[in-house]
């Protein structure tokens, strides 16, 4: 399978130091997390419930 990687509407342009991408894993593997400047390093696999909190940890704490 083929992960089609959407960048996050976040990052910044080609000169930002953080860039993430995104990426459904194959159905029941969960969703990929990479750096989209050094993609080729491998991914973080979250479960949907583990990026779900991710994503609400953030929105609580947008300052780290």
């Amino acid at each position: 399978m083929i992960i089609q990687w959407r960048k996050s509407s976040y990052s910044g342009t080609a000169n930002d130091d953080v860039c993430v991408e995104l990426g459904r894993l194959a159905p029941g593997a969960g969703i990929g997390v990479r750096d989209s400047r050094n993609p080729e390093a491998g991914h973080l696999t979250l479960t949907s419930a583990q990026f779900t909190d991710l994503v609400s940890q953030i929105k609580q704490h947008p300052e780290r």
